[in-house]
């Protein structure tokens, strides 16, 4: 008798379930910095850095991973976690799609397990998953010494095909068959995630997804 597998419903989190990224995740935590003078000083440097942040990650997400986590080096583990709550009720609930919920609930009414699979660090994103009453997901790590980030992010560093790579071993050992599952994103860089379900969402897409889309005839959400 074969074995029973079931579907799953996974998303990419910033720019497709809400309208945030990573800089205002960033931005946030420079806004509250112990000391004016810090403050100014990150934020500035936050500032004089978005060019670059643009141009990498055009280039490669895993590049501009790299680059741009590297501004967190120094930063407090306890101040990281402590200020996480605040950040979700300041910045990430207000940011929330209208339509996201809608999806979620269906999904979950179709019997579909619920699964984030973002770019974004762990502890920034933990009580917005809780509230979206998502079941499971992965996210980025940063990396700690003495209670201090290093600017380095432990493996796997979720980007890319790193995103598809995940999935599949989840699906594996979670007996999900991923021909029934469904994953959605609004950038072409989670390409190889969208790829590898039997159905795959578009949902606010950058230019480039848009045009792949509809050369693949797949669906296109818009949740705004």
């Amino acid at each position: 008798m074969a074995e029973k597998t079931k579907a799953a419903s996974f998303y990419d989190l910033e720019g497709t379930l809400v309208s945030t990224n990573l800089v205002h995740t960033l931005n946030f935590y420079a806004r509250r910095q112990q000391g004016l003078f810090s403050t100014l000083k990150k934020s500035v440097s936050t500032i004089a850095k978005l060019p670059v942040f643009g141009v990498t990650e055009l280039y490669s997400r895993n590049v501009f991973n790299e680059y741009f986590f590297q501004s967190y080096k120094g930063e407090s583990e306890d101040r990281l976690r402590y200020f996480a709550e605040e950040l979700f009720e300041d910045v990430l609930k207000p940011a929330i799609f209208p339509g996201t919920m809608d999806l979620i609930a269906k999904s979950k009414k179709l019997g579909h397990e619920q699964i984030v699979v973002t770019g974004a660090l762990d502890f920034s994103v933990a009580p917005l998953i809780s509230y979206l009453g998502i079941d499971v997901f992965a996210a980025n790590r940063l990396e700690f010494v003495n209670g201090y980030a290093t600017g380095r992010l432990l493996p796997p560093v979720m980007a890319s095909a790193t995103k598809a790579t995940w999935i599949r071993t989840y699906a594996e050992e979670n007996k999900i068959n991923l021909s029934e599952s469904y994953a959605y994103s609004d950038s072409i860089s989670d390409l190889p995630m969208l790829s590898i379900v039997g159905h795959p969402v578009a949902v606010s897409p950058d230019f480039r997804l848009k045009q792949t889309a509809l050369q693949h005839d797949w669906a296109v959400l818009d949740l705004k």
